[in-house]
């Protein structure tokens, strides 16, 4: 089967749409995805870091949604026409996956950051043969088309718009799932988020419709004006004795979201928790946290969250039914682009002109 797709061959060279080749259609636990819509997270950007183990070239995309074209038996539980959200890839076998924790699954990185498919058969290849990484998170969604494990397909109702979706199954799922899962936020508490990108915002957007009282931390005036409006207190990260600021507004954070790695912000954080508080690390630290005394004294406690703790089958259709009440506006958020414009999509995304980008093939 051929069709397009955007290839990213070095960590440094532009996207460029190119037609590729898939050897073989899906396996018995796969299904064939058309896609209709495929997000852009800063997570497909992080190839192009120095030290970057995701092998390249490869289709890259990871939040993608659209129509199951084929399935590959009769055991997958979706059919040719249903219309699905696109998630992280997990065993389903390991300790974490069997106790409901697919994010933390014993191989999430070789499945989902290394180009890796369960056998490490190689399927996927450019029009020339050659062999680009078979599946990034489980979909390398920029693209017409993927296949994925029906594991991480979740069906919606086909009313919905299902090309703007696929941000669900990974950077709003990880905001909202951190407020609504990891923490658990509920009505009168209190939540510090740092960073108001497409996760800082998607935490704000879930602690307001939580009933939580939130602070927003962010260097750009615009994207403090988003979280304004979504329901938190903007604060700019040059605030003097921002700890102290956020204290004196929600009486010690309950509860606190770092989404810039900055350590920092990181020891602001800490800070601004009142005892026994919760600090939860979405972005992965590439230097070292040197935590400054007292921090983490009184009960307070750091956890590193990924793809919101959440088992997406369960937290997708949640998040759906608030932004159908009007709770969860997740798609103000969004600009769309064809596919052929996915580097105009990186440097808009990457100069904050847009908060989350969606390519349409």
């Amino acid at each position: 089967m051929r069709f397009g797709a955007a290839v990213l061959r070095t960590a440094t060279g532009p996207f460029a749409l190119e037609e590729v080749v898939l050897a073989a259609g899906p396996a018995a636990d796969e299904v064939l995805v058309r896609i209709a819509g495929c997000g852009m997270c800063r997570t497909d950007l992080a190839v192009r870091r120095p030290g970057s183990r995701s092998p390249l070239p490869a289709v890259l995309g990871h939040e993608g949604a659209g129509v199951v074209a084929a399935t590959g038996g009769p055991h997958t539980g979706l059919t040719e026409g249903d219309r699905v959200v696109l998630s992280f890839d997990s065993c389903g076998n390991c300790p974490s996956c069997l106790a409901a924790a697919p994010a933390h699954c014993d191989a999430f990185a070789p499945l989902n950051l290394f180009g890796g498919r369960t056998g490490g058969t190689t399927r996927f290849t450019d029009a020339t043969g050659e062999a680009l990484a078979p599946r990034w998170f489980g979909q390398s969604a920029f693209a017409q088309y993927a296949v994925v494990p029906a594991r991480n397909a979740v069906r919606v109702d086909p009313a919905l718009p299902v090309e703007l979706l696929g941000p669900l199954g990974c950077g709003f799922l990880t905001g909202a799932g951190a407020v609504l899962h990891t923490f658990a936020a509920g009505p009168g508490d209190t939540l510090a988020v740092f960073g108001a990108g497409a996760v800082g915002l998607a935490a704000v957007m879930a602690a307001t419709a939580a009933g939580a009282v939130t602070v927003a931390v962010d260097r750009h005036p615009r994207r403090l004006a988003l979280a304004e409006r979504y329901g938190a207190v903007p604060l700019s990260a040059s605030t003097p004795d921002l700890p102290g600021r956020i204290r004196s507004l929600l009486g010690g954070a309950r509860y606190a979201l770092d989404t810039t790695a900055s350590p920092r912000l990181i020891n602001d954080a800490l800070r601004a928790l009142r005892p026994t508080g919760h600090l939860g690390l979405v972005a992965r630290l590439h230097t070292a946290l040197p935590l400054e005394p007292g921090t983490l004294d009184r009960g307070r406690r750091i956890s590193h969250v990924c793809e919101g703790d959440a088992v997406p089958g369960l937290l997708i259709p949640r998040l759906i039914g608030l932004w159908r009440a009007g709770r969860f506006p997740f798609d103000e958020l969004i600009r769309t682009y064809p596919l052929a414009d996915v580097n105009e999509a990186e440097r808009d995304c990457e100069a904050g002109r847009v908060v989350k980008p969606v390519l349409i093939p």
